[in-house]
C-alpha cells in the first residue's frame, strides 16, 4: 500500500512544525532544508502558501495526494463548513484513531498496527488504514497483540483522555468515537480554510 516513505526531519524543517512529532531537528536547525535554507527567503505567493497547507494536511495524516483529492470532494458534498469537516473525515480515519487513543505512538506506527492486522473494529480484523469509523464502530487491539510491546508502551501514557470525542476503556483495550470532533477538539496546526481556496481555483 502506498505511503510516504521519505525523510521526516526534512520534511517537517520545511514545515517549521513537528508533523511526524517530536523531532530533534527542529530544536537544532530551525530553518528550511537546502543550500538556500538559512538564506533570505523570497515573499510567497498566495498560490505557494495554500499549496503549503494542503502539504503540511497530507504528511500529517499520512494521505497521498488522490487520496486528499477524495476526501475533500466527499467534504464539498456535505452540507457544514468544507474545511471542518474536511478534517473530521482526517481525524476518523482508522490508522488516526488508532494513534488518537494511544494504541500507537505515532501515526505510522499506528498504520503499520492496522495493516498487520494486530487492529479490529466491532470484534472483526480490519487491516484498512483508510477505513472511516463510525460512531457505533469499537476500535479494540486484536486478543494475541494485546502483549505487544510498542501497544503496551504506548498505552502507558494513553492520550485518549486528552480527546473528549472519545472514549477509551482500559480494561479490555476497547475505544470508540462519542461524537464527530469539532475545530476546536482538533489540536492540528493546519489553517484548513487555505486548503478550500486552493481546490476553489
Amino acid at each position: 500500500m502506498a505511503r510516504y516513505r521519505g525523510p521526516k526531519a526534512k520534511i517537517a524543517r520545511r514545515f517549521n512544525d513537528p508533523i511526524f512529532g517530536h523531532s530533534k531537528a527542529l530544536q537544532k536547525k530551525a530553518y528550511p532544508p537546502g543550500q538556500h535554507g538559512r538564506g533570505r527567503r523570497r515573499k510567497q505567493s498566495e498560490y505557494a502558501i495554500q499549496l503549503m497547507e494542503k502539504q503540511k494536511a497530507k504528511y500529517t495524516y499520512g494521505v497521498l495526494e488522490r487520496q486528499f483529492a477524495n476526501l475533500f470532494d466527499k467534504a464539498s458534498r456535505k452540507s457544514g463548513v468544507t474545511g471542518e469537516i474536511l478534517l473530521q473525515l482526517l481525524e476518523t480515519r482508522l490508522d488516526n484513531l488508532v494513534y488518537r487513543l494511544g494504541i500507537a505512538p505515532t501515526r505510522r506506527a499506528a498504520r503499520q498496527l492496522v495493516t498487520h492486522k494486530h487492529i479490529t473494529i466491532n470484534g472483526e480484523v480490519l487491516n484498512i488504514p483508510s477505513y472511516h469509523v463510525k460512531n457505533s464502530d469499537v476500535i479494540g487491539v486484536r486478543e494475541k497483540s494485546k502483549s505487544l510491546e510498542l501497544i503496551t508502551e504506548s498505552l502507558a501514557g494513553n492520550s485518549a483522555q486528552k480527546y473528549p470525542w472519545l472514549e477509551w476503556n482500559k480494561s479490555d483495550m476497547t475505544g470508540k468515537v462519542i461524537n464527530v470532533p469539532t475545530r476546536e477538539d482538533i489540536p492540528e496546526n493546519i489553517k484548513e480554510q487555505l486548503i478550500v481556496e486552493l481546490y476553489s481555483k
